[in-house]
């Protein structure tokens, strides 16, 4: 690049130029890509947008500016006024712009947005921003000192989920550590304006005040979501949905930092930290690492101290709980193993024991030994399905022999019994097919007789009695 600028016009052409690219290469197959770029000059940057890749803006651990998708889950969203995620939303990935993309190529450039020391720039694709909110992100920022820390447990967090399958992502991060500084000439260019605003705010009159009445209006509003998530997180935690809880308290958390209360804040931390410490715990258990599992419970156990005891019961009872933990896990470990020989019913088994188990002691991993028995009732249903179906066609087949000896009372008994497990079964194909053979049996079984000509018949008229035709000569 010859000559490098930085305003919506070049960046424009900067990303219409990468299409053209694109476009050229696509010979065969069509290629295409969603992007994002930042283009800074070390005081302000502008983002360019071309899909729904993003970028975030953090600045003192909060979201200030976040990219607008070109999707039609954007879309809809903007359609109905509402600020919604959509990271779920099943329209996210149907793109109304990328680069790639046929004709009417239409990029989003952003204004210049001033940059601060200790702002955070990340740039992210879909397959990342889908797994892993604005609050984690936000979360993650706290303790890490560069952006390699930063995406590190970014990652870690997305992987956390352990879906079945992980889309491809890239997570990008900038750490703005320091601005370029403006010479003494612009500093006093801003110092005027600077002065002018404030003879503006003088000629105004209670300008000052209002601003006053309004900024304790909004901290009044802040103090009371504080208070409503920390309560929703307390109610979650009791009622043992740790997951709500955690996003609740650490919603409460950031409210207390824009509140810039260091006594709730550090308040809301401890609750999160331990939420977290229970959950990880859990996990651990579940897997079978009991000693990494104890681990999280001590330290969950010893970090509610510092509030209050906050989670004392619940961890407790984990920790006492561990030997019957350890005899469900192996249970389970058992019928997995009995589950991948095929034997189901003995599977079965062990599952249903281990199930009332976990039931009796609120185990977190009840649902999924609930879910292994459901797969587990299926295939015994379904190899009692092939069973029936075999048997009625052994059915079938004697009622066939039997037909074919004449034997067609025994033919229609074996028919009619084959056809009722082809009924329970389902196969309404075979329903209909032995439903022919029985009618054809019966027939033979049951000839209709057929009728004879009467002695005393009327002659046709159409055609004379044949004693009556006499010889022409």
């Amino acid at each position: 690049m010859e000559k490098p600028a930085m305003s919506r016009r070049a960046i424009n052409k900067y990303l219409r130029h990468a299409q053209n690219i694109l476009q050229a290469q696509s010979l065969r197959v069509r290629l295409k890509a969603s992007i994002v770029i930042v283009v800074s000059d070390y005081s302000k940057m502008i983002v360019g947008v071309a899909g729904n890749s993003r970028l975030y803006h953090f600045r003192n651990g909060t979201l200030t500016y976040k990219s607008t998708d070109q999707s039609l889950a954007q879309e809809i969203v903007n359609s109905q006024n509402r600020s919604l995620d959509i990271s779920q939303h099943e329209e996210r990935g149907n793109l109304l712009n990328y680069l790639g993309k046929p004709n009417k190529f239409q990029p989003f450039v952003s204004k210049k947005m001033k940059l601060t020391d200790g702002d955070v720039l990340l740039l992210c694709t879909a397959g990342f921003w889908g797994d892993v909110s604005e609050i984690e992100m936000a979360d993650a920022l706290e303790g890490v000192k560069d952006s390699e820390q930063y995406t590190d447990l970014l990652e870690e967090i997305l992987l956390s989920r352990q879906r079945k399958v992980v889309e491809n992502y890239t997570v990008a991060a900038i750490f703005v550590n320091k601005v370029y500084q403006e010479t003494n000439k612009n500093k006093m260019k801003y110092i005027k304006m600077i002065a002018a605003a404030l003879v503006l705010a003088l000629v105004v009159g209670g300008g000052t005040i209002f601003y006053q009445v309004k900024q304790a209006k909004k901290l009044a509003e802040l103090t009371v979501e504080m208070k409503d998530h920390e309560k929703s997180g307390n109610v979650y935690f009791q009622d043992g949905n740790y997951d709500e809880a955690l996003l609740a308290y650490s919603e409460g958390r950031n409210a207390a930092k824009k509140l810039k209360d260091p006594i709730h804040r550090n308040l809301l931390a401890r609750k999160l930290r331990v939420t977290q410490l229970i959950i990880n715990g859990d996990k651990s258990a579940e897997t079978g690492k009991f000693t990494e599992a104890l681990e999280h419970y001590e330290k969950a156990k010893k970090e509610g101290k510092l509030i209050n005891g906050f989670g004392k019961e619940e961890v407790e009872q984990r920790i006492a709980n561990m030997d019957s933990v350890v005899e469900i896990v192996d249970a389970i470990k058992d019928a997995d193993f009995r589950f991948e020989a095929e034997d189901y019913n003995g599977a079965l088994a062990i599952y249903e024991k281990a199930r009332k188990k976990a039931l009796a002691i609120s185990f977190t991993g009840e649902t999924q030994i609930k879910t292994k028995i459901e797969d587990t009732q299926e295939k015994i249903n379904e190899l009692k399905k092939v069973q029936k179906e075999l048997k009625a066609e052994g059915l079938e087949k004697s009622g066939d022999q039997s037909y074919a000896r004449q034997e067609y009372v025994q033919a229609i008994e074996s028919y009619t019994l084959a056809q009722e497990i082809y009924q329970e079964t389902e196969l309404l194909a075979k329903v209909l097919g032995l439903e022919r053979k029985i009618m054809n049996a019966n027939d033979k079984l049951n000839p209709v007789p057929q009728v004879q000509p009467a002695d005393n018949a009327l002659p046709n008229e159409a055609e004379p009695p044949v004693d009556e035709v006499t010889d022409a000569s």
